[in-house]
């Protein structure tokens, strides 16, 4: 019987994992060098890198030969690829986390995470604990001290009430 559908886009793990590499390469960029083939520096003492693109999900499923990033997670169910675009994924994952740390990325690096990898993204029950937590803390924040103050008084009162009663009740077993 004729097998039915597309033919798969690769044959081999290794196959798909030779294109994966070439977009990690082409992503990276190159070394801007002056006329007499020396290295320029930033004012930061890093050296300037021309070309270079964000690793991203997207821009790998591309680069694959996929029409969109949800073809490439399609195929990453496929078992003898599972490891490879996983470990794909990560790479991607990887830079995305790296960004956070730098001031220019942080909002695009959140933005990918929640987005591409699981167990980054905040669900409406964390965030409705998170905003109880803040304005609990806010009230407690917001109360006068002089209600604190009183509270402790309470306290000390009725502590004081209770040692009072213990010693009539000591004297009353005197008579």
């Amino acid at each position: 019987m004729a097998s039915v559908g597309r033919p798969p886009k690769y044959k081999s793990k290794e196959e798909i994992q030779e294109k994966i590499e070439q977009y990690f390469q082409d992503c990276k960029g190159e070394i801007l060098k002056d006329d007499e083939g020396n290295t320029v520096f930033n004012k930061f003492g890093n050296p300037i890198i021309v070309g270079e693109k964000p690793l991203t999900v997207t821009g790998l499923a591309l680069a694959l030969g996929f029409a969109s990033r949800q073809a490439l997670l399609n195929y990453q169910g496929k078992k003898e690829f599972n490891d490879t675009i996983t470990r794909a994924k990560s790479v991607v994952e990887k830079y995305a986390e790296e960004r956070l740390f730098d001031r220019d990325g942080s909002s695009g690096a959140q933005f990918s995470l929640r987005n591409n990898f699981k167990g980054w993204n905040i669900d409406n029950e964390q965030k409705l604990e998170i905003e109880l937590l803040k304005l609990e803390s806010q009230v407690k924040d917001s109360q006068p001290e002089e209600e604190a103050e009183d509270n402790f008084m309470d306290a000390l009162n009725g502590t004081a009430t209770e040692v009072w009663e213990e010693s009539e009740v000591e004297e009353d077993d005197r008579e």
